[in-house]
């Protein structure tokens, strides 16, 4: 189990952070100009750190996830929980903290945004947990 904590912990950073840098630096930089997304120059280095703690975060706290299911339903059951928990904080908590310009789209790209991240993350865990927890049967 532990070597799939660890894997599902590199998983989401390798997918994350490529995802965040091509969608709010490449596709939308202008849009989330607009919004006031960005004071000054975005931190890539704490921005990767802080996907690197979220990781080890969620790949700890993924084994204890159960909800009567498993493989891809059971990681499609945890990441959108925990995706609507970061979407709340992030997305919804940023609009009430400060004067989004178009804060609708804003709304509705982040939340694009973050399907895809734990959409993509709940194919990883799937595949990285898959068959994990199963007890072989052996004859004697």
């Amino acid at each position: 189990m532990l070597k799939q904590q660890v894997m599902a912990a590199f998983a989401y950073p390798l997918i994350v952070f490529p995802l965040a840098i091509v969608w709010h630096l490449v596709l939308f930089k202008d849009s989330y100009l607009t919004f006031g997304y960005f004071d000054g120059e975005p931190n890539i280095a704490v921005g990767l750190a802080s996907m690197v703690v979220q990781g080890a975060v969620l790949a700890a706290i993924y084994p204890m996830f159960r909800l009567g299911s498993d493989g891809l339903a059971r990681a499609i059951k945890f990441a959108a929980l925990l995706g609507l928990f970061f979407w709340t904080s992030h997305v919804l908590a940023l609009v009430a903290k400060q004067n989004v310009t178009h804060a609708g789209t804003y709304i509705l790209m982040e939340t694009v945004y973050l399907c895809l991240q734990f959409g993509l993350f709940a194919l990883a865990l799937a595949l990285i947990f898959r068959g994990a927890g199963r007890k072989t049967v052996t004859s004697a």
